[in-house]
């Protein structure tokens, strides 16, 4: 894989019945050290002005996203584990319990896809099922698609 990547990160919420769904597509850098996956990127957070860096690490079993900046958090998805996490966000922090229930991660020669099932809890109380897929891909092969909302 190239340093130069696309990243699309999409999530899917199911909370009382209700879905939705969320997408997201940036440019990155990707790097590997130790074995280890690697995706930078930043992004604004809108009404707040200023900007969050994010690195999410990509192991066979597990992944990290770390958030800095106008927010700070640390999330640990791992297969079969719950993991607590403090999310301090700009009007204030809130306590993140992610159970993950099943984790993939398929590797190819220019393109790295993770798909997590999680169940979400804020303050203790749970509050949804969740997906995420993060998609990397090279830059200069990467195939991307835009769907009709």
């Amino acid at each position: 894989m190239t340093k130069d990547v696309l990243i699309t990160i999409s999530g899917s919420q199911v909370t009382d019945g209700e879905n939705s769904d969320v997408e997201m597509i940036i440019a990155g850098t990707y790097y590997l050290k130790n074995g280890k996956h690697y995706v930078t990127y930043e992004e604004v957070m809108e009404g707040y002005g200023g900007v969050v860096r994010n690195t999410i690490k990509i192991q066979p079993d597990s992944m990290d996203i770390i958030k800095t900046g106008q927010t700070n958090v640390h999330m640990t998805f791992e297969k079969h584990k719950k993991r607590l996490t403090c999310y301090a966000t700009p009007i204030g922090g809130l306590m993140v319990g992610l159970d993950t229930k099943n984790i993939l991660v398929d590797e190819k020669e220019d393109s790295l896809m993770v798909k997590v099932e999680y169940s979400l809890d804020i303050n203790y109380q749970h509050i949804s099922e969740c997906s995420i897929i993060v998609d990397i891909q090279s830059r200069s092969s990467a195939h991307m698609k835009l769907l009709d909302p």
